[in-house]
């Protein structure tokens, strides 16, 4: 049971939370903004000084160390006299901001994890067009601006769709560049399609939803895992950051009851 805990990217995500609940009460910082005292311990006082090599190169002088001191004591009164007079509230700045530092502390984990080359090659495997060399597909396809309407359409026969800035026919375009004219979404979406006459689909691109008639798909050669290996840790740590962002929103979002006034 425990392992499975430490797999869980919940648990990775509230453990996070805890560490920085943590490390906010190492530093002395009171949660209550209405609190008149502010102690700067020897530990606050270490990790100014480290911070400061790591940026000077050198450990600092007293007066620098006294220097830093008076600046954080300086930035935590404005931030507590912030917080008393309101500011944070229904600053939209203030608001994204927060909100990213929740994102990011859900998939800090990941951001320094280093996959094995087992973890790898199943990446790999699940993924081949992402690496793939010599890559390309030929199509026609219709854009439309929902998923229904996308539907109808391809219930119906009809590959109108709507006026984009995106080409309708594609001959033999290679993935990566339908991956930075259509997204990502979209070129994953074709990959798993299989050639024929019949259009399929929808599929979503950032600009709408497509029905697709995939003429062509050469799937090129994915080089040796050794002479990618640092793309691949690149994408798979991405994706890694990205599900366990979505994993842990969905637990908080699932706390809450949300309503939309129409």
């Amino acid at each position: 049971m425990i392992r499975r805990l430490l797999r869980d990217p919940l648990a990775h995500f509230l453990l996070g939370g805890a560490v920085l609940w943590l490390l906010l009460a190492w530093r002395g910082e009171d949660a209550d903004p209405a609190s008149r005292t502010i102690a700067i311990t020897r530990e606050r006082e270490a990790a100014l000084a480290v911070n400061f090599e790591q940026l000077m190169g050198r450990v600092p002088t007293d007066q620098e160390l006294d220097g830093l001191i008076a600046g954080d004591i300086r930035e935590e009164v404005l931030y507590r006299e912030a917080l008393r007079l309101g500011l944070d509230q229904d600053d939209p700045v203030i608001r994204r901001r927060l909100s990213k530092k929740m994102d990011e502390l859900a998939a800090a984990e990941a951001e320094g994890a280093e996959p094995s080359d087992a973890d790898l090659t199943t990446w790999l495997a699940a993924h081949p067009d992402r690496f793939a060399t010599g890559a390309n597909v030929s199509f026609d396809q219709a854009a439309f601006a929902s998923e229904a309407a996308a539907r109808a359409a391809l219930a119906n026969g009809d590959a109108d769709g709507e006026a984009l800035d995106l080409p309708r026919h594609v001959d033999a375009m290679p993935l990566a560049e339908v991956r930075e004219r259509f997204g990502v979404q979209f070129a994953e979406g074709i990959a798993d399609l299989k050639p024929g006459t019949r259009w399929q689909g929808p599929i979503p691109s950032g600009l709408g939803w497509h029905i697709v008639r995939l003429s062509a798909h050469d799937p090129g050669k994915i080089p040796p895992l050794a002479d990618i290996r640092a793309a691949i840790v690149d994408d798979w740590r991405a994706s890694t950051m990205e599900a366990r962002r979505a994993a842990a929103f969905k637990v908080l979002r699932d706390s809450y009851r949300v309503t939309v006034a129409r």
